[in-house]
């Protein structure tokens, strides 16, 4: 038709902090199937892949949610059974699969911003274009993923006081851990207001962080946005800021009357990971004492960048003839770069998956190279011996030695790796946790029992020649 069309609001499901980043639903007229997967981060097994179809109506702006799964879902608090649907405005929250994994429905003209109580109160600001400049004192700015919320009569200072939102300064109103809707908020402590007043009144400036992606916490993107851009280039000392949050690692039964463990470790890695001064919301505005924490098994300030190569530290890692050498190995752990780097620079055929599309290729090359009197080695995961003794046969059909290189990184520290690319926007394309997960479940480990006439551990080395990048892989990235 003719005439300016007003562009139809979009709609977006939000996730609570530790949850994936808003899921864009498509188009009125068109469906979306949610369940376990990347888009959702669910690995649960009793929630299926397709769990809900969900179809927006271009009236009402509602959306239709079909369960398609066995286990119940929930739609703005009625519960389906498979092939019943049941509608979900816009503040309603859908439960993936018996009653977990809420995602709240919400309407915006422009871009999703993970922070529901920020989106609730941006919506009423004025449309303006996003800029990458200040613009004025005080107000709502977009930069990038990054909403920004300055108070009228903010003032720069090197005493910052950081404070997370939900669980540290308001809590929802009708008692559930999920706020049902923007009006489901109330201050977490009587002590809270005059104690963040006593704190500008001492000439703190204060910050509320909670975001997602690479400012979400514990990774250090808010607080930096802080010190660079919105502090009028007064440095902060870091000795007498602060930093205040519940994601503080505390176990079960912590203290009395607060049965639940911390949901995650994130607000305290956050401060960790800059060296700020650590409380809890009970600890800084009720006095108590100090609660008793735990930190994550894997800690990425451990690793060191120098070390041997391989174990046995003799390895060889070039051969002296024809062979073929198989990688097993968590994706991110790795591989890649380390076989770039030592074999494919001295002559070795590269043989991978991913590019060649099938292992039959890879064999196919595999089987070329040795021909022609060279030699070979296999990028894959290769978890199992089934994987592995393709290329073991290979290797025997042609009378050379098959051997096999271990990369050793844990689950955790892949998983590491992969949210580091994912921040950097590395050229490696970044995998599911599924995918991970997957691998350590076919995982067995590699004995010479299959064939192998040697099989070298390899452990994971970061080196970087940016320091940039160098500083942001030691913080914890995830709570």
């Amino acid at each position: 038709g003719g005439g300016m069309a007003t562009p139809e609001p979009c709609l977006w499901l939000h996730s609570p902090p530790g949850g994936p980043p808003p899921i864009p639903l498509p188009p009125a007229g068109r469906s979306l199937v949610l369940g376990r997967g990347p888009l959702t981060r669910v690995t649960d097994r009793k929630c299926s892949r397709s769990q809900v179809e969900l179809c927006v109506d271009p009236e009402s702006q509602v959306v239709m949610v079909t369960q398609l799964g066995v286990n119940p879902s929930t739609a703005g608090g009625t519960q389906l059974n498979p092939g019943s649907h049941a509608p979900l405005a816009v503040g309603e929250t859908l439960l993936l699969v018996n009653g977990l994994y809420p995602l709240t429905l919400r309407s915006t003209a422009g871009a999703p911003e993970p922070d529901p109580q920020v989106q609730e109160e941006a919506q009423g600001a004025p449309p303006e274009p996003p800029t990458k400049r200040l613009r004025g004192p005080h107000g709502w700015q977009e930069l990038g993923p990054l909403l920004v919320f300055t108070a009228p009569g903010a003032r720069a200072s090197k005493k910052v006081a950081g404070f997370d939102l939900d669980g540290t300064l308001i809590t929802t109103r009708s008692g559930k851990v999920f706020p049902t809707g923007p009006e489901d908020w109330r201050i977490l402590f009587p002590e809270i207001p005059k104690r963040l007043r006593e704190l500008e009144a001492d000439g703190y400036k204060v910050l509320v962080a909670t975001s997602s992606g690479l400012y979400r916490k514990p990774v250090t993107g808010m607080w930096d946005h802080l010190c660079e851009q919105a502090n009028e280039g007064v440095p902060v000392s870091l000795a007498d800021s602060v930093y205040v949050g519940d994601a503080a690692g505390r176990q079960a039964n912590w203290a009395p009357g607060r049965k639940k463990k911390d949901f995650s470790c994130g607000d305290r890695l956050f401060a960790l990971n800059l060296g700020l001064r650590f409380s809890t919301p009970e600890e800084f505005f009720l006095n108590w004492a100090p609660a008793p924490f735990t930190l994550p098994d894997f800690d990425p300030r451990t690793l060191s960048p120098t070390g041997p190569l391989c174990l046995p530290p003799t390895g060889p890692l070039v051969g002296p003839g024809p062979e073929i050498i198989v990688a097993v190995g968590f994706p991110a752990a790795g591989k890649s770069t380390f076989l770039q780097e030592h074999l494919v620079s001295a002559g070795y055929v590269y043989a991978n998956r991913d590019t060649l599309g099938s292992w039959q290729k890879c064999v196919a090359l595999c089987t070329e190279a040795l021909k022609a009197g060279g030699r070979a080695v296999v990028d894959n995961t290769n978890p199992d011996p089934t994987s592995r003794a393709r290329y073991i046969s290979c290797a025997k059909d042609a009378g050379v030695p098959c051997r096999c290189f271990h990369f050793t990184a844990s689950l955790d520290l892949a998983r590491h790796n992969n949210r580091f690319r994912e921040m950097i926007g590395s050229a490696h394309p970044s995998v599911s946790d599924m995918v991970l997960f997957s691998y350590r479940k076919q995982f067995v480990a590699p004995s010479l029992t299959e064939g192998f006439s040697q099989i070298l551990e390899i452990p994971f080395r970061p080196c970087f020649t940016d320091a940039q990048h160098a500083s942001l892989y030691r913080q914890f990235s995830e709570g």
